[in-house]
């Protein structure tokens, strides 16, 4: 598993669903601004300008609301991932 850096996080994108209930295909300007994602991998955080530590506010196996177009798109041993920055999560979901 990848170990990321810093602030950043590495999560798994949940699959969107392409139809709504009664069957019509979505438009791609019609879906949401936002996706919802499972935090895998945490880094250790950001240091402030007099080196103390600041802890990421989410956990492994939190899952998270981020914006659609945050972070970069990987792939890792055939799995594919999302590195996000911690400040790029909007929220997190109980």
């Amino acid at each position: 598993m990848l170990k990321p850096l810093g602030d950043r996080l590495i999560v798994r994108v949940a699959k969107e669903e392409e139809q709504t209930v009664g069957g019509f295909v979505l438009a791609g300007a019609s879906k949401e601004a936002t996706k919802t994602a499972e935090v895998l991998a945490v880094g250790e955080g950001i240091r402030t300008l007099t080196g103390e530590l600041i802890a990421p506010s989410v956990a492994v196996g939190q899952t998270i609301l981020v914006d659609k177009s945050a972070g970069i798109d990987i792939k890792h041993e055939g799995e594919e991932f999302v590195i996000i920055r911690e400040a790029d999560v909007l929220a997190i979901v109980s």
